[in-house]
């Protein structure tokens, strides 16, 4: 079968959280059919990581997103500034150009899906989550005007979704949660849930000694939420942290750190890394792992990481409500600054404690997230949907 796979991104390195779930669909596909990526290609990183799914045998074409001012005239209209930050003509050109040869086109992220949206092909839509909701929650935690900006985007995708869910033959989300705010929100379009899932053999728990105080987040920031959340974290939580326990540290691991987020490396016991190699050597070290994120759908990668790891988890009920475990038996679930403290600090206070939370989170992944069970719906949506030659 020939399959057409549009991504906002290179679908490799796996080393953020829309690449870790796009790569692990390609390298499903490839294995039984004819995988032809079209994608944008954001950097010479991703034009890398193109070359090295060519070497792998993917078919890819790449191209570079628009200037995002390029998208401020559609505010005087009606169109979402989603689709003129992702749009492309020569993509577009490319999608007709292949179309025709295509069993099955399937677009992760709705602006990728308004590519396919007017071709008579198989079509699934790997909407993860409503992105529209996103800007929803960014209007909510925003004032004027981003709030307007932000409460427009909300609208104007909402509609757009709309349309695509209902043109496609299928739609695919990454929690029951996700499934069910899109029920209520596009009825009457077809869904099922495909979860995120986490590689067990990469991540798995540590022999090394935990800096008994040690706390670590990871994640991309300079993504939005990240940076709303652990700047929440350094300002209102952490400090009355490092009253409590004398010596408490953060270190906050990922890539393409904001002015903002370097500023908190100048708060005491803050480390800011910025890219590294293997984010894991602090996920070993650390004694708890942190998720204070307030904007948050869907699944968190870094919350199945850390997890995975045998990490102690305290997270907001934004950063945990994706993944189906329990509080108090797979993680803390804290949601205010004051119960984010007690939480923090009463794993810090007692180690036992927190290596009987990390090797319990370790084994309910290990029975709920392998990317070999949660994918299986991959291979029944080709065998339904895709043309039959």
């Amino acid at each position: 079968m020939n399959v057409l796979f549009l991504a906002q991104r290179v679908p490799y390195p796996p080393n953020r959280g829309d690449k870790i779930t796009t790569w692990r669909i390609v390298e499903r596909l490839q294995r039984a059919h004819r995988v032809r990526i079209v994608a944008f290609a954001h950097d010479a990183g991703d034009e890398k990581a193109a070359g090295e799914l060519r070497a792998k045998g993917f078919e890819v074409a790449t191209f570079a997103p628009s200037p995002r001012w390029r998208s401020l005239p559609l505010l005087l209209g009606s169109t979402p500034l989603t689709l003129g930050v992702y749009g492309s003509r020569a993509l577009e050109v490319e999608v007709d150009r292949v179309i025709g040869d295509t069993d099955l086109a399937y677009a992760y992220s709705s602006s990728m899906g308004a590519f396919f949206l007017r071709h008579d092909v198989p079509r699934v839509m790997h909407f993860a989550e409503l992105d529209s909701d996103k800007w929803r929650q960014y209007a909510q935690m925003s004032s004027f005007p981003l709030s307007w900006v932000y409460r427009r985007e909300w609208r104007t995708l909402r509609g757009f979704e709309t349309e695509l869910a209902h043109a496609v033959d299928e739609n695919v989300f990454c929690t029951p949660l996700e499934q069910a705010i899109f029920q209520r929100e596009i009825p009457g379009a077809s869904s099922l849930v495909m979860r995120n899932g986490v590689d067990l053999a990469h991540y798995q728990p540590s022999e090394a000694t935990r800096e008994p105080a040690l706390l670590v987040f990871v994640g991309v920031m300079n993504y939005y939420p990240n940076v709303e959340g652990i700047a929440w974290f350094c300002r209102e939580i952490l400090p009355e942290v490092q009253r409590r326990v004398p010596g408490a540290k953060l270190a906050i691991v990922g890539s393409h750190p904001t002015d903002e987020v370097k500023a908190l490396a100048k708060l005491p016991g803050v480390e800011v890394t910025g890219f590294v190699d293997d984010p894991r050597t602090y996920l070993a070290r650390a004694a708890v792992s942190v998720a204070p994120l307030r904007i948050a759908r869907g699944i968190q990668n870094k919350v199945l990481e850390a997890m995975a790891m045998g990490l102690a988890l305290v997270g907001t009920r934004s950063a945990t409500q994706g993944v189906e475990g329990e509080h108090g038996r797979d993680f803390l679930v804290a949601e205010s600054a004051a119960e984010q403290v007690e939480a923090v600090c009463a794993l810090l206070a007692d180690a036992q404690r927190a290596r009987e939370l990390g090797r319990r989170a370790r084994a309910f992944v290990e029975a709920n997230y392998d990317w070999e069970v949660c994918l299986r719906p991959l291979d029944q949506l080709l065998e339904k949907h895709g043309k039959k030659r």
